[in-house]
């Protein structure tokens, strides 16, 4: 069961993955948020989440959400904050995501520089990294209200109160890519989490005056469609460890680069 996560959580890529399993694993905690908005980009798709929002109905409210189409993050956030009970919203996790496919050229390695082109990498950025920008752009003040009932802005920061957590990379990392380079060169994939990283950096200095946490997680290497058979990370032992390390984070954290079992990472 998930680690004590309170208030309203919203959870964007939440049809599959690590995402519907950090849904599932809240919604089936003793424990569970007040609310849990799942933001899902196709709603025809999404059997797997349709079911688990039927399993509770008065707890989880799917949410169509494209994070890479700015009017459909807008309409999300007329539609989550017209539901939210008192108007604040307590973590939001940017878990939405995509890589490019893989191809084969010849090298038996993704995202070569060979296969990689103008397309894949604005796709990727645009997805990976603009995305939560306009997320905690559109959300802030639901955060911001979040943060004003708990208290003084200075103080107390936690998931309960108001955050934001970006799902990140190990091959985000600047300092670690000599060490994961040769598995994984992924350079649309590296790059556009790259961003992400300075993004979450950059919110963290913007959004710790209104005493909302921001920070990063590395999912590790998971068994999901995007990490592959191979990844040696069950799905629901990655969304298991990341909720815990949620529920732990103070203001300490903030601005912090972490690993699903509560390790930082080197930017």
């Amino acid at each position: 069961m998930a680690a004590r996560i309170g208030g309203s959580v919203l959870v964007t890529g939440s049809n599959r993955g690590i995402g519907l399993e950090v849904v599932r694993q809240l919604a089936e905690s003793t424990s569970p948020p007040a609310q849990i908005f799942a933001g899902c980009r196709d709603l025809y798709g999404a059997q797997a989440l349709k079911e688990l929002a039927q399993r509770h109905p008065q707890l989880v409210t799917i949410v169509r959400l494209d994070v890479a189409d700015p009017f459909s993050i807008s309409e999300a956030s007329r539609v989550v904050g017209d539901k939210l009970i008192d108007g604040s919203l307590n973590l939001i996790i940017n878990n939405a995501a995509i890589n490019v496919p893989v191809v084969n050229d010849g090298n038996n390695h993704p995202g070569t520089l060979a296969v990689t082109g103008k397309k894949e990498m604005v796709d990727l950025f645009v997805t990976n990294a603009v995305g939560p920008m306009l997320i905690a752009k559109e959300f802030r003040s639901y955060l911001q209200k979040a943060a004003d009932q708990s208290g003084p802005a200075t103080t107390g920061m936690s998931c309960s109160r108001a955050a934001i957590i970006n799902i990140s990379t190990l091959l985000s990392s600047v300092e670690k890519c000599p060490e994961t380079f040769s598995m994984a060169p992924m350079y649309p994939y590296r790059a556009s989490k790259a961003a992400l990283n300075m993004l979450t950096r950059c919110l963290a200095e913007d959004f710790k005056r209104d005493g909302i946490l921001v920070m990063a997680i590395h999912p590790g290497w998971v068994k999901t469609d995007m990490g592959g058979p191979h990844a040696p990370v069950k799905t629901e032992d990655s969304a298991k460890g990341m909720l815990h390390v949620m529920s732990t984070l103070t203001e300490k954290h903030n601005g912090s680069l972490l690993d699903w079992e509560g390790n930082g990472i080197p930017w």
